[in-house]
């Protein structure tokens, strides 16, 4: 069951809304992305032998999700970066401070599509801007949807899947420190992570 769509000329999604399955329609509306059960983590390559990963724990989204037409569909997200957790108190400190992230002048990341395409099977890809740091740059997020389902609660949930990689220079973070056999401690290339639960508004 796809939800993204390719945007098409109006004969084409004239006659795709004519087709489009009941369960699918019926996922049309308003999600609020439920933070107890989603995750927005990354990965960064460490002294150039091992992997660090971290997360955000603090976060807030909004999907729209348009069944009939996907290509309407629309993603925003907002990052309270003082969230950011690695397993390290120090380090933490350390990616909160003018070195990085700076988050008490620049206390979120953001992220707004602007584009939305289906793959094939249930393999997306949202295209939008992801703002650090006041610098704007364009992102591609793959996703695959996880499907839709009813919980105990009787919230209608939808779950998605998401990866993408970036070159944090792009966006200003070029902190970095030489190690003695070569290399940087840093990797400028870090992998983005998501695991998404949203919960279909009333």
């Amino acid at each position: 069951m796809g939800i993204f769509g390719r945007k098409s000329t109006d004969e084409t999604t004239s006659t795709a809304a004519t087709t489009v399955s009941p369960e699918l329609a019926a996922l049309t509306g308003d999600y609020t992305i439920d933070p107890a059960h989603s995750t927005i983590g990354f990965t960064a390559r460490h002294a150039m032998v091992t992997n660090v990963k971290g997360r955000f724990t603090d976060f807030t989204g909004t999907l729209h999700l348009d069944g009939v037409d996907p290509s309407r569909s629309t993603a925003s997200i907002d990052v309270t970066m003082d969230s950011i957790d690695t397993g390290s108190a120090d380090r933490d400190g350390h990616l909160k401070s003018a070195d990085f992230f700076r988050t008490e002048e620049f206390p979120l990341m953001t992220f707004r599509s602007t584009s939305a395409e289906a793959l094939g099977g249930d393999d997306y890809r949202v295209s939008g801007e992801l703002s650090i740091l006041g610098v704007t740059k364009p992102l591609t997020i793959d996703l695959e949807f996880n499907g839709s389902a009813k919980d105990p609660f009787g919230n209608e949930r939808v779950g998605f899947e998401g990866k993408a990689e970036i070159l944090r220079s792009d966006w200003g973070l070029t902190w970095n420190a030489a190690l003695e056999t070569g290399g940087v401690l840093i990797s400028d290339k870090i992998k983005l992570n998501f695991d998404i639960s949203a919960i279909k508004n009333a």
